[in-house]
């Protein structure tokens, strides 16, 4: 499974969020050119959080965005969630009509990865990648598995 680009940048935008949203609210204006997303993308994202109480808006001059809730209390899986970019591995989307209107052999195998992987990202929390990035160049570890890769940033390219 691939996560989309929606879900990747969301989760990044949220991490420059949390980084950069201490000293007062963050303009999509900053996010977009720390980060390189599109402004018009931008928006579309905030537009979900923002309905799910992940973000909360400022107007006017010095306006911008600041977190809905502390950063321990929103989950990787709440951000993915929010922009409805969740995937789900089996290939009739959990209806079990994968096979000519039945389920496929396969099902559980696929349904119990999709499980495991939501309940893995439920665990980390905004406030966990801010931590992990502390002390590291970009939130990239000095030394991972090979393969692996950490930096929200190179997952979003």
């Amino acid at each position: 499974m691939r996560l989309s680009t929606k879900g990747r940048y969301a989760v990044t935008a949220m991490l420059d969020l949390a980084l950069n949203g201490q000293d007062g609210p963050v303009t999509l204006s900053d996010i977009s050119e720390n980060q390189g997303i599109s402004l018009s993308y931008l928006e579309q994202l905030f537009a979900a959080l923002r309905a799910k109480n992940l973000v909360r808006g400022v107007r006017g001059p010095g306006g911008g965005y600041f977190l809905g809730r502390e950063a321990d209390e929103i989950s990787i899986a709440n951000i993915i969630c929010a922009v409805d970019e969740w995937v789900e591995f089996t290939r009739c989307q959990g209806r079990e009509d994968c096979r000519g209107g039945q389920r496929c052999m396969t099902h559980n195998l696929w349904d119990d990865l999709s499980r495991q992987i939501y309940e893995f990202i439920e665990e980390i929390s905004l406030a966990d990648l801010v931590s992990r990035g502390q002390g590291s160049n970009h939130g990239c570890h000095k030394e991972k598995p090979a393969g692996i890769q950490d930096d929200l940033s190179e997952q979003a390219a």
